[in-house]
């Protein structure tokens, strides 16, 4: 008897073995020497990864990688040694030779050297967030909440050298919150829509979460298992960091980077968030000290003409309700005052939350004007906000349907410009706007 289940399990082995491995690629944040890629599939097993220049003789260089389980079946490959303003090719197939060959290929351009040599390079952003994917057995009875999922193939279509996820880029369920397996597979349900692929290869993705990726809806740091989905949020995004090193720690998904002239803050809304309105408890806080430090701090530091500050919630808006940044008043106008005072230009917050999407403005006393830019939902249900009494909501850019946005960066080092457009999931541009550098 245990002879015959032993063969049974060589047999299924070898079957699992030998057919073409179901490779699920995603290209993670590229720099001008460093490329990272995720992979996730569904099983483990061993990989190699081949890269090479494009249209090159030259040979590809093999990567030998292994998914696995503890990494909710996905891994995370990174290609060092590149050069910059080099398009690269890579595909991916089973270390097995048994194994039938997969021949699709990506492509991925690392960013170019330009500082001191030309003016900065043109390159186009896409952003949203809300991105549910419907699973009938744990979604709530009645309507499916998610939907028009071809979205991502209409952001694919506008050839994005970067995609920017806003959060809730994952909608855990009631059944994921306690379990790391039920929130792995929660990734992997999202990840493996077929829409969904196309996007993922497309160019370089980073995220940041809210609180639907991070824990229960409107979760704070008192989630008792945001350690659990801050592994997993390592473990399924490629972003160039991480946490704060000297600040945050280890705690939290706080990052910057730079690309082309731009520099983007990723901002952690959740891991060190304490309630509102409660009494007793700590000062109210979203980001938490040290992260507000820091992000002052590398605001300050920032010589970019536009300044891209990716948090989950509104911050502009100015009615104190759901989870806007108006509830926490206080930190709001320490960050307005900061800019304020340090004469810092080109801030543009990019927020999500609110399934809804809309553009606010304040100017400054110094005469500056911070924006903040809200996409809001991808794929889940949207709702019309407009009657909303938001005091700084720029006309006609309210938007009630799932949709995007497109940011397009351009012009000499010294006269940069700035092209946003709200598209709807129909692929109708909703609300547009133009920025020029200060």
């Amino acid at each position: 008897m245990h002879k015959f289940f032993l063969s049974l399990a060589l047999l299924s082995f070898s079957f699992i073995s030998g057919i073409q491995a179901q490779l699920r690629p995603m290209t993670g944040y590229v720099g001008m020497r460093e490329a990272q890629i995720w992979v996730g599939s569904d099983h483990e097993h061993d990989i190699v990864l081949r890269v090479g220049v494009k249209n090159s003789r030259s040979p590809q260089r093999l990567i030998n990688a292994s998914i696995k389980a503890e990494n909710g079946m996905s891994c995370k490959i990174t290609i060092g040694l590149l050069e910059p303003g080099t398009t690269y090719v890579y595909g991916l197939s089973d270390a097995d030779p048994t194994a039938k060959a997969d021949d699709r290929t990506y492509e991925f351009t690392t960013q170019s050297l330009w500082q001191w040599r030309t003016d900065p390079p043109s390159f186009r952003l896409t952003t949203g967030s809300c991105a549910y994917a419907n699973e009938t057995a744990y979604d709530r009875p009645g309507t499916p909440y998610g939907g028009d999922y071809a979205i991502y193939d209409s952001i694919a279509a506008k050839k994005p050298d970067l995609m920017l996820w806003l959060g809730d880029n994952v909608y855990l369920r009631e059944v994921d919150f306690e379990s790391m397996s039920a929130i792995q597979h929660r990734y992997n349900q999202t990840r493996g829509l077929p829409e969904l692929q196309k996007l993922m290869t497309a160019c370089p993705n980073v995220a940041i979460w809210d609180d639907h990726d991070f824990g229960p809806n409107d979760s704070n740091g008192s989630y008792v298992h945001k350690d659990s989905t801050l592994e997993a949020f390592r473990d399924y995004w490629c972003n160039p960091g991480s946490g704060v090193a000297g600040t945050c720690g280890e705690n939290g998904i706080a990052t910057s980077f730079t690309f082309a002239d731009v520099d983007f803050f990723l901002l952690d809304n959740r891991y060190n968030r304490t309630l509102a309105n409660i009494k007793g408890a700590a000062t109210p806080t979203i980001l938490g000290e040290d992260q507000l430090q820091w992000f002052l701090q590398s605001l300050a530091t920032s010589k970019a003409p536009f300044k891209i500050v990716a948090i989950g919630g509104q911050f502009l808006n100015t009615e104190a309700l759901f989870e806007n940044y108006s509830n926490y008043p206080a930190e709001r106008q320490k960050i307005l005052d900061f800019i304020d005072q340090n004469n810092i230009t080109g801030v543009i917050f990019l927020t999500g939350d609110r399934h809804c999407g809309e553009m606010s403005s304040l100017k400054l006393p110094s005469g500056n004007v911070v924006y903040d830019l809200t996409v809001s939902p991808l794929t889940s249900k949207a709702y019309d906000t407009s009657k909303e009494k938001n005091t700084l909501r720029e006309e006609n850019s309210s938007v009630a349907d799932r949709h995007y946005a497109v940011l397009d960066f351009s012009g000499p080092q010294k006269s940069r410009k700035l092209h946003i457009r709200l598209i709807d999931y129909k692929g109708k541009i909703r609300f547009e706007r133009f920025i020029e550098a200060k």
